[in-house]
């Protein structure tokens, strides 16, 4: 499939942002080219999607506030304020505010 299917959302994520950063670094140093960054990124969009989807089980629920919500582009975006999580194990996790970003898990061409 080509690189350009995936969302580019886990970029702004803490392992994302290093990646980031670490090409950056190395961009600005001469050791790499700006093309070969990109393609690293596209694959690291590609890569992180596939695991996140395969290996990641777990489930929780959530109860909060619904502050704004939005669907633009095939994305849904909502904000949550006083948000209460409640993971598998039952510890309950509380937060003042969350975004939740949700895109089409399905790919280009699958019914």
């Amino acid at each position: 499939m080509n690189n350009s299917a995936y969302y580019e959302l886990y970029r702004r994520s803490s392992v994302g942002m290093a990646l980031t950063d670490a090409l950056d670094d190395l961009i600005s140093e001469g050791r790499i080219d700006p093309q070969l960054a990109m393609k690293i990124l596209a694959n690291f969009d590609r890569s992180i999607t596939e695991v996140l989807s395969d290996r990641v089980k777990a489930n929780l629920s959530f109860k909060g506030h619904l502050d704004t919500y939005r669907f633009c582009d095939e994305v849904w975006t909502f904000l949550i304020k006083d948000v209460t999580f409640k993971l598998q194990n039952a510890t309950h996790v509380s937060t003042d505010k969350v975004k939740i970003v949700s895109c089409n898990s399905k790919k280009p061409g699958e019914a």
